[in-house]
């Protein structure tokens, strides 16, 4: 699960299914030997700010028709909490109630009773229980969090000053190549003058 949006995360997402896809076979074994890879990532921001569905679920299809690969064998799945905004009665599935849990258990004290049906949501919570994290924990992972906003702070502010520097010493260079041919088109002229003086006297000589 991540909780923040840094550089890259989706070209991230893409890397390690890949990976994971490609290292399942060791020196020698056939390639039907592989499995399929499906990468689920659970997000606490919106990550398509252009569609407001909870779950995406993107395959490998043909581009214009939508035909699916004849081995789709990577597929990504996302869920983005913050698009979750059922209450407890408006629960219908088990998806509705595993994404609510997920959404909210840092809030939750016990089981809500509409899930207690749900073995592997009471065994999840007794995890979450357990691995709680105390005050100090929590304001650890708030500096780390801190200290990624602030990293990508900086990478903005360099990329600014690298593209107005690059602006000025663009200028400053358009100017140096005008004095340059300045001078040139100068000599020029002088060099034209001083052969039409000498071509003057040797007339009148």
């Amino acid at each position: 699960m991540l909780t923040l949006n840094v550089a890259s995360f989706a070209k991230r997402v893409v890397y390690n299914a890949a990976k994971t896809y490609s290292t399942q076979l060791i020196r020698g074994q056939g390639y039907f030997k592989l499995k399929p890879v499906i990468a689920l990532t659970i997000t606490d921001f919106e990550m398509f700010d252009n569609d407001q569905e909870v779950i995406s679920h993107f395959v490998f299809k043909e581009k214009k028709r939508l035909f699916d690969y004849v081995d789709p064998e990577i597929e990504l799945i996302f869920i983005e909490l913050p698009k979750f905004n059922k209450q407890l009665d408006e629960l219908e599935t088990l998806t509705d109630k595993w994404i609510y849990f997920m959404k909210n258990a840092p809030s939750l004290e016990i089981v809500p009773s509409t899930m207690e049906t749900v073995s592997e949501i009471q065994q999840a919570f007794a995890i979450a229980n357990e691995t709680n994290l105390n005050p100090e924990e929590l304001a650890d992972l708030e500096e780390r969090e801190m200290f990624i906003l602030d990293q990508q702070g900086v990478l903005l502010k360099g990329i600014e000053k690298g593209i107005a520097q690059g602006r000025e010493q663009g200028i400053a260079e358009g100017r140096e190549e005008g004095r340059e041919e300045g001078r040139e088109e100068g000599l020029a002229l002088g060099m034209r003058e001083k052969a039409l003086e000498i071509a003057r006297a040797s007339v009148q000589y």
